[in-house]
């Protein structure tokens, strides 16, 4: 199954048969979808009329350096400032990460979006996609400040989809740009990065996106594309039943597995649910590979439908969103915007 990506702000009028096309679960939405929120909740409409009702709508809306909607949505701080905030007060920071995920969902629900990528529960170890985008370094703090956004999250209606397992923060390279190569033990592995992945999972947490990274010691193959990742590891020695979703296939490091089609089947083989074609240039290929080739387990993917959700009217007429709001912006105005 696809999340695929489209080009503007509305359904073009050749997109709309890669809405109804077989194999299409959703929609991922970018800046490039996004003008305002007026036009957002039509553009979700729209894609809910032309696909159906079931169709799943996500985006990335983490705060600091990731997050599509800007203009009208709170401007919400990089997760690494909670976790600056920990170090000062764990309490406040337990807080403030509940805080966040429910302005941080509230906000995308109240336009029709189903759910956010979020959050990130990779270790703030010096990667070069990661950097402000992880809570911290330790794993104990990642975990306890995870687990209390996915509490916001669901607070909110939202499903929660932790990323990148088994854990991006460790490896210096850029999945985005190059091939990235994490030479640690599993020992080490399960250690350090498993653990936020691990409690989470024990609270019920909906989704987990796989990392592209290659972890040798493991498997010679991206996470992603490994069944000893996705099936022994996520679903065997964690327990994880809910959806395991693919990052996007149109990243450098996606490309061990060869063309649009190779990636497609290598993530869904490996035991991913979704599959993410976030560039239109390749959503025609990737609906190609899976024309023919029903999913797995569609049970896994209804829990990503969002709860219904507040209106945007009365978000802004709610003295608690107020307060949430001025206290995580805070965060940022303390340091300087992100």
């Amino acid at each position: 199954m696809l999340l695929i990506g489209l080009a503007g702000p509305e359904v073009a009028e050749h997109e709309r048969a890669r809405l109804v096309a077989p194999g299409v679960a959703g929609v991922i939405l970018f800046s490039r979808n996004y003008v305002d929120r007026t036009q957002l909740m039509a553009l979700c409409e729209s894609i809910r009329e032309i696909g159906g009702e079931h169709l799943l709508i996500a985006v990335d809306q983490e705060g600091g350096p990731v997050q599509r909607f800007r203009a009208g949505f709170t401007r919400l701080p990089a997760l690494a400032r909670i976790g600056e905030a920990y170090d000062r007060d764990p309490g406040e920071a337990v807080r403030l990460a509940e805080e966040h995920a429910w302005v941080m969902a509230s906000e995308l629900r109240a336009c029709g979006v189903d759910f956010s990528f979020a959050p990130v529960v990779d270790l703030a170890r010096g990667n070069a996609a990661i950097g402000m985008r992880a809570f911290h370094a330790d794993p104990a703090v990642v975990a306890e400040l995870a687990a209390a956004y996915v509490r916001g999250m669901h607070l909110a209606g939202m499903a929660a989809v932790l990323k990148h397992f088994p854990g991006h923060g460790s490896v210096a390279a850029d999945t985005h740009k190059a091939v990235s190569i994490d030479p640690r033990t599993l020992d080490q592995i399960r250690r350090d990065d498993l653990r936020p992945f691990a409690e989470c999972i024990a609270a019920r947490v909906e989704a987990v996106m796989m990392a592209h990274v290659v972890y040798p010691a493991v498997d010679e193959r991206p996470a992603g594309y490994s069944r000893t990742w996705t099936v022994d590891m996520l679903r065997g020695e964690l327990g994880f039943a809910g959806a395991a979703i693919s990052d996007d296939i149109s990243m450098a490091a996606a490309g061990a597995a060869g063309g649009v089609a190779e990636r497609v089947h290598g993530h869904l083989d490996a035991g991913c649910d979704l599959v993410l074609a976030c560039f239109p240039d390749v959503v025609d290929e990737a609906i190609a590979a899976v024309a023919g080739r029903p999913p797995r387990h569609p049970e896994r993917l209804l829990p990503l439908r969002g709860a219904i959700g507040a209106s945007w009217d009365s978000l802004t007429d709610n003295p608690q969103r107020d307060r949430f709001v001025a206290r995580i912006t805070a965060l940022d105005a303390a340091r300087g915007n992100a």
